[in-house]
């Protein structure tokens, strides 16, 4: 008998837990938050990006003072994507329009031609015109580089003023659009 309550006595003693102090719990907090800190850090850093829409040419699909998200690693554009194009300092937001291998076209009597076909785009009110001076058209898109153009195209800086835009060149597509307008 005494050696059974010797055995109950020693597990009751092996389960007896300290309470933890609060700077304990805070210092564990505290790792919690660095942690998730970091992760979502080295995420914004390696696989998706923010930006600022900073003009009105791709209004009224964006404004002024929207934000977007875009991922990095895809480079494999489609027409009608948006794409962040780096130029000097400057990011811009644009759609792309035409990728490796399609003949770009903008004259006075169709507008957009594409491989030929003039394009009806529905998020575009605005006629679209070449810019005096600037890329000579028919353009056809080399390998490793794509078309892009703003949605208001009577002030958006775009493929029409610098040419076509190498893959390089690019941040990443948009997925997501932050209206911060009116905030």
């Amino acid at each position: 008998m005494e050696e059974q309550n010797g055995r109950k006595n020693r597990k009751k003693k092996g389960r007896e837990k300290t309470q933890p102090s609060l700077l304990s719990d805070l210092l564990f907090l505290l790792l919690k938050v660095g942690v998730i800190v970091l992760i979502v850090i080295v995420v914004f850093t390696f696989f998706f990006g923010m930006a600022r829409v900073r003009d009105n040419a791709m209004d009224p699909s964006l404004k002024d003072g929207d934000l977007v998200i875009y991922y990095r690693l895809d480079k494999e554009y489609l027409a009608n994507d948006l794409v962040i194009v780096r130029k000097g300092d400057d990011e811009q937001v644009r759609r792309v329009v035409g990728i490796a291998g399609d003949r770009i076209d903008i004259n006075r009597d169709n507008g957009l031609e594409i491989n030929g076909y003039p394009q009806q785009e529905e998020n575009v009110y605005s006629e679209t015109l070449p810019v005096v001076g600037k890329t000579a058209f028919p353009v056809t898109v080399a390998t490793g580089q794509i078309f892009v153009l703003g949605d208001n195209r009577k002030y958006a800086l775009d493929s029409r003023t610098y040419g076509c835009v190498n893959l390089s060149d690019t941040r990443g597509k948009v997925i997501v659009v932050i209206r911060r307008r009116n905030l």
